[in-house]
């Protein structure tokens, strides 16, 4: 039996409701909690049951709207060149992946609370999302002679990215941009052992 396409109009409504996510989120200047589905429904012209049918919950939403904002740092990882890219050697690699991590939460730093804070499972290391940069870390790590645990160093790297830590840092002791990266740049090369280039 084929597989049945969406229809136009769902296609379309899925759109508007991202796009009206995406844009209540980046004008979001206190809690995340604040974008509510009925929020986002009333910004997209929808009816609520419409993101239901779409995203299934709140959760579900978060989650298609961080993996269209991710699209293009997934492509750079997955298949882009250096020094994202799978032809990068571990040492140059890892920190690039940390470095842009930092950046895309600062520049999404409601969505991404909001996803961080969201976990169906109640355990934010069991999200999706986490264990996708997880493993990626851990055989990054477990190619550079010398490092042992590559598990733990993964999650030891990840847990400096963190949403919650990220706000803290740059909202509450009012860190800037560049501060934040070379702090995590120094962290994690003083984790790999070397440098920083």
């Amino acid at each position: 039996m084929p597989e049945r396409r969406p229809r136009k109009d769902a296609a379309r409504n899925r759109q508007a409701v991202l796009a009206a996510a995406d844009a209540l989120f980046a004008r979001c200047e206190s809690s995340p909690e604040g974008v509510t589905l009925a929020a986002v429904a009333a910004a997209a012209g929808v009816g609520k049951g419409t993101l239901f049918r779409a995203f299934g919950d709140r959760p579900g939403l978060l989650r298609a709207l961080y993996e269209a904002r991710l699209e293009p740092v997934r492509e750079a990882v997955e298949a882009g060149p250096p020094p994202l890219g799978p032809a990068t050697p571990p040492h140059q690699r890892v920190p690039a992946l940390l470095d842009t991590l930092l950046c895309f939460k600062l520049d999404n730093r409601r969505l991404m609370l909001a996803l961080e804070e969201s976990g169906n499972s109640g355990s934010p290391y069991q999200a999706d999302h986490y264990e996708r940069w997880h493993g990626l870390l851990d055989a990054m790590l477990g190619q550079i002679p010398g490092l042992t645990d590559s598990g733990f160093t993964a999650h030891a790297l990840l847990a400096a990215t963190r949403a919650d830590l990220v706000e803290h840092l740059a909202g509450h002791e009012c860190r800037s941009r560049e501060t934040m990266r070379a702090q995590l740049a120094n962290f994690t090369a003083r984790v790999l052992g070397s440098a920083p280039s």
